[in-house]
């Protein structure tokens, strides 16, 4: 390591200045490794009756949409709204929404660790574990949408002899493969970077907890050799995820892309979809760690500095999703095409057009917001912000599947789409479920890899220049 420098201490003497964003860095806190370890260990064990109700509320959704998808089983897709000619209704818009929800995890742990961005620390694994969740969410559209679940192993790519099934030509399989790559990926990552703080844990636990994280420490003790290969296999996890997250919304996109449905039919389509991901993945990254800030009384760990990030890199998606939504529509309006125009028309002035300008305000107004560090580390207002993108990123996906299916090159076979109270239930069940598996998450798992703030410690000092405390990193070899 190089030259020490002097770890900041809380007294303000008045021959010094120690600006705002230095005395709130985590990384420059002169907390014990205990007293981290406590700051941590103590929320996960604090469960008040709004957790267990919540919890309730949450289950008895969740269970009401696995009846509906029963009584979708039972009696078939009609029930759901799924007719001629929208054969993609609530479903697919769904999955589409929750693969990109998935892309936030990918974006801050994985990019930002081989960016040797330090202030990711504390938040990774929130965006790991929303990454695995989302995945898990979106997993189950292909297995809804199949229809008849018990032929749900024709979408396996194995190889066959009829050349029959599994249809390598179909969607359903191409999604089956980005999503179980993914979330396989995915769950790897999260697990490994796991390990140290699972054993810190098991050090700490006693009776149930103490026997769960025994288990699934794999007996880490933090010894060298341990750290060298942990170290490795995430920094060769990180650069391997990362085209992995590029090529599953690619994938998703391609289900739409090579048919010949109008608006569909364009090589902008996976951009647009991966920007459109990572806007609206960060946004409900943002939203959750808000929430979760107050609700396990984080504060210590998820800073102002943290909010401030988090809200500069939404703020720059949704710029650039603002980009590629003009690029696109430009070229559209200039084709100049009859269905084209008519779905254009609905959009703007017609049936859609409550939808389509309810979109267009949640999607740039927090943008406009967000330009202000004010707005990025008002936490009511930032979560506030982040919802009605998530809101406005929903509905996008709602119009691009549904939407544009109700027009196509044949007038006669125009209609309408209503989804109905099992196709919402279904979609709320997803909903429920990521929330309820996230808040059980937060109190089986640590939530902040407190083995990486502790590593992060290291590389952070202050040192005085002048009458101004300046921040010093440390190369640590």
């Amino acid at each position: 390591m190089s030259d020490q420098v002097s770890r900041f201490k809380p007294e303000e003497g008045r021959d010094v200045i120690i600006p705002e964003d230095v005395r709130d860095q985590l990384l420059l806190t002169t907390e014990s490794d205990d007293e981290l370890n406590e700051h941590m260990l103590g929320p996960m064990k604090k469960t008040g009756p709004v957790f267990w109700i919540s919890l309730a509320i949450l289950g008895a959704i969740f269970f009401w949409g696995l009846y509906a998808w029963g009584y979708q089983i039972r009696w078939g897709f009609g029930v759901a709204g799924i007719n001629r000619p929208v054969y993609w209704g609530m479903y697919i818009s769904t999955f589409v929404f929750w693969v990109g929800i998935s892309h936030a995890g990918t974006m801050i742990s994985a990019v930002l660790r081989v960016f040797k961005a330090d202030w990711r620390r504390p938040i990774t694994r929130g965006a790991e574990a929303m990454t695995a969740f989302a995945l898990m969410m979106a997993g189950l559209f292909p297995l809804i949408h199949v229809g008849r679940i018990w032929k749900v192993y024709w979408m396996i790519p194995y190889p066959n002899n009829r050349y029959l099934w599994p249809n390598f030509q179909s969607p359903l399989m191409w999604d089956m493969v980005a999503i179980t790559t993914y979330l396989v990926g995915s769950s790897l990552y999260l697990y490994l970077a796991l390990i140290p703080d699972l054993g810190m844990a098991r050090d700490k636990s006693t009776g149930w907890r103490y026997q769960l994280y025994r288990a699934l420490a794999l007996g880490w003790r933090g010894t060298e050799p341990g750290w060298h290969k942990l170290e490795k296999a995430l920094g060769i996890f990180a650069i391997v995820i990362i085209p992995i997250f590029l090529s599953v919304h690619s994938i998703v996109s391609w289900d739409f892309a090579v048919t010949v449905q109008p608006r569909w039919h364009s090589t902008i389509l996976p951009i647009f979809f991966i920007i459109g991901a990572v806007f609206s993945g960060l946004s409900a990254l943002a939203s959750i760690l808000v929430l979760v800030r107050w609700g396990m009384k984080l504060q210590f760990f998820i800073r102002k500095e943290h909010l401030n990030n988090i809200g500069l890199l939404v703020m720059v998606a949704g710029l650039a999703w603002v980009y590629v939504w003009f690029a696109g529509l430009i070229v559209e309006w200039y084709g100049n095409m009859p269905v084209v125009k008519e779905l254009l028309h609905d959009e703007w002035y017609g049936d859609l057009a409550p939808f389509f300008w309810t979109m267009m305000v949640c999607n740039v107004l927090p943008i406009i917001f967000l330009m202000f560090k004010r707005a990025r580390t008002n936490p009511a207002l930032l979560l506030f912000l982040t919802l009605m993108v998530n809101v406005g990123m929903f509905i996008e996906r709602f119009l691009i599947v549904a939407g544009n299916l109700t027009r196509n090159y044949l007038p006669f076979d125009w209609g309408e789409y209503k989804p109905t109270w099992v196709s919402l239930s279904i979609v709320a069940m997803t909903f429920a479920g990521f929330i309820m598996f996230y808040m059980i998450f937060t109190r089986l798992i640590p939530y902040v890899p407190v083995w990486e703030v502790k590593q992060g410690r290291l590389r952070f000092g202050t040192r005085r220049v002048g009458r101004v405390e300046e921040v010093t990193i440390t190369q640590v070899d």
